[in-house]
């Protein structure tokens, strides 16, 4: 069997335990491939750098990195790019966990189509129902409508989420969320990773964008993962106003685009 070279990294904050189930479902379930697994823990707040160093300690090409401070989701994960050795990388959400060789599929999938660089699988709730992973790129209005949810915004919301295309069949995207995508490593480095000007939110559609200028972006919904999805910017004004501040940084980067 055909073994592929594979990085992942997931990024922490606080919430360990279920970091360390979302590792250990990987690493059983990646049987394809020769996976190195990188574990950041983002200066959380709680014991979570601690319970990870003795949940890893010892498991072959698992390493924990413990950072002093929190920098971020992006510049988190750019940490681990000098370090990195494979064909194939992965970044992955501590609410994410596997149940079959996702790793694999996704490698085999970029290993049989030269032009694409990025892919992401479906995503589904803990209970198998689906979320909407496939997306184009965001507008100022599909934002505004994944926040406030009225009624006369939900049509610039389904054309963002792709409603109108048939989504059991593969579809090239313009952002791939980061809670879980496989991007070939090359590329990964070359772009630079991650723009570390983004603190949280919206880093993931940029890092599509910069990956579009490099091949295609593809949903491969043959495969899935399960995402617990805790979505802070319903909750917390503190983080919708971070998420507006990132939205501002989009569109001034990649141009303002009302609808």
């Amino acid at each position: 069997m055909q073994k592929y070279n594979v990085s992942a990294a997931m990024v922490v904050y606080g919430g360990a335990e279920e970091a360390a189930d979302g590792v250990r479902s990987i690493l059983a379930n990646s049987n394809s491939c020769d996976l190195t697994f990188y574990v950041i823990d983002n200066a959380s707040p709680d014991d979570s750098a601690a319970l990870l160093q003795r949940e890893f300690d010892g498991i072959p090409h698992v390493t924990v990195n413990c950072l002093p401070n929190n920098i971020g989701f992006g510049s988190g994960h750019n940490t681990v790019i000098p370090k990195l050795q494979s064909d194939y990388h992965a970044v992955i959400n501590p609410d994410i966990t596997i149940d079959h060789d996702v790793l694999g599929t996704l490698c085999q999938y970029l290993d049989e189509h030269p032009d694409v660089v990025m892919v992401t699988p479906q995503l589904r709730f803990p209970d198998d129902t689906p979320q909407h992973t496939a997306k184009r790129a965001p507008t100022f209005l599909s934002l505004l409508a994944r926040q406030l949810h009225l009624g006369f915004l939900k049509k610039y919301e389904d054309h963002y989420l792709m409603l109108d295309e048939d989504l059991t069949r593969e579809q090239d995207i313009q952002f791939c969320s980061g809670c879980f995508f496989v991007m070939r490593t090359s590329v990964f480095r070359e772009i630079g990773g991650f723009d570390e000007d983004y603190f949280m939110y919206v880093e993931d559609a940029d890092i599509t964008r910069k990956a579009m200028g490099k091949g295609r972006v593809v949903f491969v919904p043959s495969t899935y993962v399960h995402h617990a999805w805790h979505r802070n910017t319903t909750r917390s004004r503190k983080h919708f106003f971070m998420q507006l501040q990132s939205m501002g940084r989009y569109f001034c980067k990649w141009g303002f685009h009302l609808k």
